[in-house]
């Protein structure tokens, strides 16, 4: 403390500095959050048809004509209840080939066609695995959380890894 400073205004900077602190705190939280959040929703575009799959069409797909933004074929169905189209499109065809068979949940009311498995599942959240990095550089740098950083880091890497190699 400083001889001619009161002590009123060194508690008055201490709180000062305590509601900057917690402002922080709030603020990158709420980033945070909503960064992963924003991912979960993301990837639930997807997942929910792969993931849930009770009721749904399932079957497969042979790759004949692959564009810029989709893929499509004819499809084959494999449950009880679902009828063969001549084609269902595919789309991000990121690991989709020509010629190739994959098996895909058709989605409700559409003939648009989700990658089934456990390489349609990895890939649906791949989404989550960009927020989890894009929250551990926020969590790490806005929060000073270094192992919650790094946890979530590792948890996007994991997941990006796991559906590079599973696709």
């Amino acid at each position: 403390m400083i001889p001619a400073m009161p002590a009123t205004a060194v508690r008055s900077r201490q709180v000062s500095l305590a509601a900057l602190r917690l402002g922080r705190l709030a603020a990158m939280s709420t980033v945070a959050a909503l960064i992963v959040v924003a991912g979960v929703w993301a990837s639930w575009g997807s997942a929910q048809h792969v993931m849930l799959t009770k009721g749904r069409e399932h079957g497969t797909v042979v790759v004949t004509r692959c564009g810029e933004d989709t893929c499509s074929g004819p499809y084959t169905p494999a449950s009880a209840g679902s009828s063969a189209r001549r084609t269902v499109v595919i789309g991000d065809p990121v690991a989709v080939r020509e010629g190739s068979t994959y098996t895909v949940v058709v989605k409700p009311g559409s003939d648009e066609a989700v990658r089934s498995g456990p390489a349609g599942i990895l890939y649906a959240w791949v989404p989550l695995g960009g927020a989890l990095l894009l929250a551990s550089v926020v969590v790490a740098g806005g929060l000073r959380w270094m192992r919650t950083a790094w946890v979530l880091a590792g948890s996007g890497i994991a997941l990006l890894t796991a559906a590079f190699l599973a696709v």
